[in-house]
């Protein structure tokens, strides 16, 4: 195995903070090193820093995005933090709902990894509109850095077992069985998610419209608090007056700092 010198991963470390805002702690170098073993010896590089050069020589950026391909986890599954879900159709849909007149309600999951998230919030507002869904647009972006997991995303294809615990009439309306393993959502929730490729660290976030809701959970956590805080600002900016926040249980605002009113643990809203 091609060790690394905590001058290589330090510098790998801040290459990566500084293009993709995830901060790695001097404990995750045997995770670096676990995961980018392979790519090393694919390119014959004797050692990290040739590893590292070679990321910088490559003026097409792939070799950076298959680094953070193999460095970012997207774990995820669907209904995780169930009550956020709930809260979206029993609050947040109703607002606007009676308060969108041009029926445009603009939804972005940031971070979505392998798309379990989107699609949930997709099934939600078909579910919820019913025979009116025709009258809204009312499709999700969903956005993520990893390539691998937005090809995996698109396709909307998921083991059963990821499936099963879902209730019972969204698999009879938007799952189809694939094989005796796996099962394919429906065209008419795929259509309703746009998958884009997009890091969170763009200075200035390219959206001609503000959102009315934003999903970023459990994505934060890789983030130092000045990196935080920037991105929630960004938010905060790219939000219509009444629109709301989610982030993960595990992660919180600091409510000195953030323009965001707190409504229930990890909701935010801006006034």
């Amino acid at each position: 195995m091609i060790g690394i010198t905590q001058e290589e991963f330090s510098r790998l470390a801040d290459y990566i903070k500084a293009n993709y805002g995830i901060y790695l702690k001097d404990e995750k170098k045997a995770l670096v090193v676990g995961r980018l073993q392979n790519i090393l010896i694919e390119k014959n590089c004797k050692s990290f820093s040739e590893y590292y050069n070679y990321i910088m020589s490559d003026k097409s950026g792939q070799a950076a995005v298959t680094m953070m391909n193999k460095i970012t986890t997207n774990h995820t599954f669907f209904m995780r933090e169930p009550v956020h879900f709930e809260y979206f159709r029993d609050s947040v849909l109703p607002f606007w709902a009676h308060n969108l007149k041009d029926r445009d309600l603009r939804v972005w999951s940031a971070g979505c990894s392998s798309g379990e998230e989107p699609y949930t919030l997709s099934m939600i507002i078909d579910e919820y509109f019913g025979k009116e869904k025709s009258l809204w647009d009312a499709r999700v972006l969903a956005t993520d850095i990893s390539e691998k997991a937005l090809e995996k995303a698109k396709n909307g294809i998921y083991a059963n077992k990821d499936v099963a615990a879902l209730p019972y009439g969204w698999k009879l309306n938007y799952f189809t069985a694939l094989d005796n393993a796996n099962s394919v959502l429906s065209n008419r929730i795929k259509q309703e998610v746009i998958f884009r490729k997009f890091n969170l660290m763009t200075p200035l976030f390219p959206f001609r419209k503000k959102f009315h809701v934003i999903f970023c959970r459990n994505v934060m956590i890789y983030f130092n608090e000045e990196t935080r805080q920037e991105l929630v600002n960004k938010f905060y900016d790219a939000t219509e007056s009444g629109g709301y926040l989610f982030i993960g249980h595990s992660e919180s605002l600091n409510r000195e700092a953030t323009k965001y009113q707190y409504l229930m643990p990890a909701v935010y809203r801006k006034e």
